[in-house]
């Protein structure tokens, strides 16, 4: 476990791969796989007592110390991750989704990867829990795949959020491996801009400032009354995201949300999440299969979004450029930016990555559905 610690230490601080929740999470596993050191998280069967009635958490300080006094105050509630996304909502525009609605379909399809792996892994032998826990990996949202397995198989907590955050800083990877074995020379050749020229779009939107704040406040009422479950982080998504096109008179919330909030927050999630993995729980075969599945739920989502892509394409003279499909990910912006630069290979004019975006970040509400369908379906 100190190897895998220092591993994860090595790939946030020298590769700056996700340095922001890979260094927390790695110096979590160590602390707690500190001998004498009790900071390891304990099961929750320690917790509670023979009645069945919990600790409470000054009990549980008492009795544990600070790693699970954090643990259960902040996790097991399941309070960061939407505080996470609150900060996330702030520093999201939906501008490029608002003005190409109907690129934000990829993010849709690009969920095929969590419902498909959900299968393989009840099929394999996880249970329905654990293999939601795991599916959801496929969304490519940190966060997401943290609270959905809090909610369903907490115990699988650590291994989950190493491969969510170790595959979200693989993007530059696994999407171009994935686009190159289903994509042909022309279709990474497709011009949007010149697709626009041929085929300018029927309707503007007049007043996107307008749009702005009203979008997210009836996307958060729609969601909350289909899909409850996902109302704790969609709903946040789009508070920070309100505050935020609201302007001048709400930029100070705005500001904490997605600086001193978000960033506080991040911090103990890291850490708590480090501190579940201790070597009962980490060095397991279902592991392994967590490890295998997590790579097959993304580069399955990936492969969903090129293909609806691709399906669009034949039955519509206005192409769309496969990798905008392949975005329909959560990973903002950086799946946008691994996609435009492939666009510029093929040509150097081709920039893509406003179109990139609008399913990017339909692909962080996609994946936030998801887990609320899982959620309710499953919890």
């Amino acid at each position: 476990m100190w190897i895998i610690a220092f591993v994860l230490l090595y790939l946030g601080i020298r590769k700056q791969y996700e340095p922001l929740l890979l260094v927390p999470i790695g110096f979590g596993v160590l602390l707690a796989n500190l001998p004498g050191a009790g900071l390891g998280i304990v099961d929750a069967s320690a917790v509670h007592y023979e009645d069945g009635t919990y600790m409470n958490l000054l009990e549980i300080a008492n009795e544990y110390g600070i790693m699970n006094f954090l643990y259960y105050a902040l996790i097991k509630t399941g309070l960061l991750p939407p505080i996470i996304f609150m900060g996330v909502g702030a520093l999201t525009d939906f501008g490029p989704m608002l003005r190409n609605l109907k690129l934000s379909f990829f993010g849709g399809a690009a969920q095929l990867g969590i419902f498909s792996v959900l299968i393989g892994a009840v099929l394999i032998g996880f249970n329905l829990n654990e293999a939601g826990s795991l599916a959801i990996i496929g969304g490519a949202d940190g966060p997401t795949a943290i609270y959905t397995t809090i909610k369903l198989a907490p115990h699988l907590l650590g291994p989950i959020a190493i491969a969510a955050y170790s595959y979200m800083a693989l993007v530059p990877v696994i999407i171009p491996l994935v686009a190159k074995l289903l994509m042909t020379e022309n279709e990474f050749k497709i011009h949007m801009r010149h697709m626009d020229e041929l085929y300018p779009p029927k309707h503007a939107i007049k007043h996107l400032k307008v749009v702005k704040i009203v979008f997210p406040i009836v996307l958060g009422v729609v969601v909350a009354v289909f899909v409850p479950s996902s109302a704790p982080l969609l709903g946040m998504l789009l508070f920070g995201n309100l505050v935020k096109e609201i302007g001048t008179s709400t930029s100070r919330l705005a500001e904490a949300a997605s600086g001193p909030i978000m960033n506080t927050a991040t911090i103990f999630l890291g850490l708590c999440v480090g501190a579940t993995m201790t070597a009962e729980v980490f060095l397991s075969p279902q592991t392994l299969g967590i490890v295998v599945g997590g790579f097959l739920a993304f580069a399955i989502s990936v492969a969903g979004g090129i293909l609806g892509a691709k399906v669009y394409n034949m039955f519509s003279n206005k192409k769309i450029n496969p990798l905008i499909g392949a975005t329909g990910l959560s990973a903002v912006p950086m799946a946008s930016r691994v996609a435009n630069e492939m666009a510029l290979k093929y040509d150097k004019s081709n920039h893509i990555l406003q179109y990139c975006m609008a399913s990017n970040v339909s692909g962080v509400i996609g994946s936030a559905i998801a887990a609320g369908v899982l959620i309710s379906f499953l919890a």
